[in-house]
Parts: structure tokens; sequence; C-alpha cells
């Protein structure tokens, strides 16, 4: 199934895959299988990240911020890409490196959590 937020893989199958140097351990086809809880987790947060979207995008949010802990910048995901990243992760066990958004706008993405809480406040939840 292809997915409109991320292009094709060029390498996909390509046993010289130069992405596969940045994981000495795996090799084109091995990776760790999600666990059940962990399938959850990702189902749940397709299905919020559907709500979130609905909710924001018409008032200008074209996504998700993230602050990486691995290089200490900030990662801008739009409403799309990350839906892709997050069902590759569900169908692959794992999500392909992707360009970062060019020059985004910070002031167009949100937090995870404000997402959350926003829809927690417009949806009347507790």
């Amino acid at each position: 199934m292809a997915f409109d937020g991320l292009p094709p893989d060029p390498f996909a199958g390509d046993p010289y895959d130069p992405a596969l140097s940045l994981d000495e351990e795996a090799g084109p086809d091995e990776h760790d299988e999600l666990s059940a809880a962990e399938r959850e987790e990702v189902v749940a947060d397709l299905a919020d990240l559907a709500v979130y979207q609905a909710l924001l995008e018409h008032r200008g949010i074209r996504g998700i911020l993230v602050d990486c802990a691995d290089c200490g910048e900030q990662h801008f995901h739009e409403w799309n890409l990350l839906r892709a990243s997050l069902q590759q992760l569900l169908d692959e066990g794992q999500m392909r490196p992707h360009e970062p958004a060019f020059d985004p706008d910070p002031a167009h993405y949100v937090t995870w959590e404000y997402c959350r809480g926003f829809a927690d406040a417009a949806l009347g939840e507790d």
C-alpha cells in the first residue's frame, strides 16, 4: 500500500542501501517486531492524529513539532508525513529516515501535548 506522505524508497530491497549503515546490527529485512502493546499505541496515535488534524488544520496548523532528544533540535512533521511514518511503523516495524521540512515556520506546528489538550478542551473530555 502506497502512502501519499512518503515518496517511494529508491533503495527498497537493495542489500547495498546506504541507510543500512545507520543500523549495523540489522540487515535489509531484519528489524524488531512491534509488540502487541506497541502496535496498539501506534494505532491509537494514528486515531489521535486524525482528530488533531481535523481540529487544527483549518486553523493553519500544518503538523506536529517534536523536540528531538537525540540531536537536541526541533523536528517539524506535516500531518501526512507523520501519518505515513506511523503507518510504516505498523506495517514494517520501523520508520525510514526522511528529509526534514524545508524552512518550516514554527508558528504552524504544535506539540503532541498541545494537540491533546486542544482536543480535550474542544471535545469536552476530561
